[in-house]
């Protein structure tokens, strides 16, 4: 997968944009950051710290922890060669759930996401 990959993936979300982050390009949901694309040829995205547990414990080659307190936090790095379709649409879906309101994960559920 590729950075591209994950700019589609993630702007096809309800309500998801793109912005800036320290110069870098992130994916938002209601001014929220989900995802960003640190210039490493990666992503980072933002789970809470079972679904990062279990991530990085079932696909040791795609997903790691980020360094320090970020990733205590749950904010993960998805290792993009290593990903595929399905897997990086799944992390990119979970991060993006875990910052967006209700009544637009509703309206996600609803149309079958």
């Amino acid at each position: 997968m590729t950075p591209e990959d994950v700019r589609r993936i993630a702007l096809e979300l309800p309500g998801a944009t793109e912005k800036s982050h320290f110069g870098k390009p992130d994916f938002r949901v209601r001014d929220r950051v989900f995802a960003t694309l640190p210039g490493d040829g990666n992503a980072v995205i933002k789970l809470t710290r079972d679904q990062q547990e279990v991530m990085c414990g079932a696909e040791t080659t795609v997903f790691r922890p980020v360094e320090g307190g970020w990733g205590k936090q749950g904010w993960t790095r998805v290792m993009l060669q290593a990903a595929d379709e399905p897997t990086l649409r799944s992390a990119l879906v979970a991060a993006w759930r875990n910052t967006a309101p209700v009544t637009l994960r509703k309206v996600f559920d609803l149309a079958g996401g």
